[in-house]
Order: structure tokens, then C-alpha cells, then sequence
């Protein structure tokens, strides 16, 4: 289980630390890159062309502003793309979202929330679940822990509510 974190500029890591931590979490190699639509599309290129072969299974693809790293990348690959848009100082971020989101028929990028880092890994995590079903048992596990916290954040309101 290999998932491949690339992102347009090493600025970007930030956001990127929770995907790689979550994806570690589970149990899932990581190999991050930096590498950039624009400023080297033939590393772009070559990187996506040889994923497969590298036993990458998922590619999520960082990037901000005018954000076509996760196209340029889903357009040299048959592997699941998923772009994560990141918050740019231009108009919050909608730009980056656009530019990920907004595809031409054919070329399918599954896009998360500006700087939705952890939802990127946790999707990349459902899609290698259904080859690898320990992550689909890890996946159900995390929903219980979440289901349990709203739960206990309920039963915490309802007893401040009590007292007041």
C-alpha cells in the first residue's frame, strides 16, 4: 500500500504533515515530492508515468493558486488522483479549488476542501480498502471513535445544561 503526496511548493508541507501523518496512521507508505505544473511539467510528466510501476496506488496532488498540479498529473495516469487545493492569499483559496475541481470529461480528479489534508488521506484510505480490507476494518473503527465522541461531547451538554 503505497500513496504518493506530491505538492506544487515545499510551502505546501504544512497542510500536507496531517495527510502524511493520517496515512502513516493506517498503515500506508508515503513517498512526498515537490514538483510544480508550471515550473517542471516534464517531472510532473515523468512522475505520473512512472507511479504505477512504482507500485503507487493513489496519488493526492497539492497544490495553490492557479492549482493544476492534480490535473496535469490525472492526465499522464490511470491511478486515482485526488486534488487537494491549498489556501492561497488570492481570494481564500477559491481559486486553488477551482482550478483542482474543474476538470475537462476524461480526466477525473477527486477533489477534497481547501486544505483538506486529512480528508485527501482518508480518501485515499477508502480507495485502497477495497483491495486491502484491514483498512476498511481501521476506517470502521475510526467512525465508531468519532460516533463515541459526539456522544460524549452530548452527554457533557446535556449535564452542563442540567446545572444551569
Amino acid at each position: 500500500m503505497k500513496v504518493a503526496v506530491i505538492m506544487g511548493s515545499k510551502s505546501d508541507l504544512p497542510v500536507l504533515e496531517n495527510t502524511i501523518t493520517t496515512l502513516r496512521s493506517f498503515g500506508v507508505e508515503v513517498e512526498a515530492h515537490v514538483m510544480s505544473a508550471h515550473r517542471s511539467p516534464e517531472l510532473a510528466a515523468e512522475f505520473a508515468d512512472r507511479a504505477k510501476g512504482s507500485g503507487i496506488e493513489v496519488i493526492i496532488a497539492a497544490a495553490g493558486k492557479a492549482a493544476h498540479l492534480a490535473g496535469v498529473i490525472a492526465g499522464h495516469t490511470t491511478l486515482p488522483v485526488i486534488g487537494l487545493p491549498i489556501k492561497s492569499s488570492l481570494m481564500d483559496g477559491l481559486d486553488s479549488l477551482l482550478s483542482t475541481v474543474q476538470m475537462p470529461e476524461g480526466i477525473p480528479v477527486a477533489t477534497v476542501a481547501v486544505n483538506g489534508g486529512k480528508n485527501a488521506a482518508l480518501l485515499a484510505v477508502q480507495m485502497l480498502s477495497i483491495k486491502y480490507p484491514e483498512l476498511g476494518a481501521k476506517l470502521e473503527e475510526m467512525k465508531k471513535e468519532m460516533v463515541e465522541k459526539v456522544m460524549d461531547a452530548d452527554t457533557q451538554l446535556q449535564e452542563e445544561i442540567r446545572r444551569t
